[in-house]
């Protein structure tokens, strides 16, 4: 298991986080992964729920590119080459 070490670590934020692991009986070590992973799961939750329900708004939205709009490709393209100037196309 890979190791991990914390150089200069906050005595208060140390504490606090002792004092955590004891009222959960956990050691330090084990309530550091704990609490590493319960925010990096969150973390990644939240921006998948978040992306979801936006593609879903969207998606309600039922919105239709006229037929003379460029293609995403194309709008790509001119941006890459500068032809986009002021968020309109020249």
């Amino acid at each position: 298991m890979p190791l991990l070490q914390v150089r200069d670590f906050p005595q208060d934020t140390y504490y606090v986080l002792s004092q955590l692991a004891k009222a959960q009986n956990r050691t330090v070590p084990q309530q550091v992964i704990f609490l590493l992973s319960s925010v990096l799961n969150e973390k990644k939750e939240s921006n998948s729920v978040r992306r979801r329900k936006v593609l879903d708004e969207l998606d309600a939205l039922n919105l239709h590119m006229p037929s003379h709009f460029p293609s995403p490709a194309e709008l790509v393209r001119q941006d890459r080459y500068g032809q986009i100037k002021g968020g309109r196309l020249r």
